[in-house]
């Protein structure tokens, strides 16, 4: 899993980003964008009815994954995202509308236009290696890993 680079070169993207209040922001409204747009009704379907784990869980990843604390890590171990989500089932449709939030929240919170870019193309090569199924998945899977 590769993590993304920030512009500056000795800034991580955790820092260009503003931390930790940043990292929050983009995380609540990426999944304020989850529970709003109905072209993301398929993947809001695979979260519980609370976001809030889910959104804590995020927040944890993404302060790690953009070179801040190691939250997830020093949780819930090495973040393993396929074997994490390998009990649901995902395919194109809920990639793409789960990179359709993550897009539009990163263009409404990072300013600075080639990280803003550079994270979209992490993000997205990310989201291409969840998928594990072919086509759409169109119903949450809760088998035990």
């Amino acid at each position: 899993m590769n993590t993304p680079q920030s512009t500056q070169p000795d800034t991580t993207p955790y820092e260009a980003l503003g931390g930790a209040p940043a990292v929050r922001r983009l995380v609540d409204r990426f999944y304020q964008l989850m529970d709003e747009l109905p072209e993301a009704y398929t993947v809001r379907r695979m979260h519980p009815e609370s976001l809030a784990g889910s959104a804590d869980s995020l927040f944890d990843f993404l302060s790690g994954w953009f070179g801040g604390p190691p939250l997830y890590s020093q949780k819930k171990g090495h973040p393993r995202l396929r074997m994490r989500h390998r009990a649901y089932a995902i395919g194109t449709v809920e990639r793409d509308e789960w990179m359709l939030c993550m897009t539009q929240a990163l263009s409404e919170q990072v300013a600075d236009a080639a990280l803003r870019e550079a994270l979209i193309q992490t993000f997205a090569a990310m989201a291409d290696h969840l998928v594990n199924t072919g086509g759409s998945a169109s119903a949450c899977s809760h088998a035990s890993p």
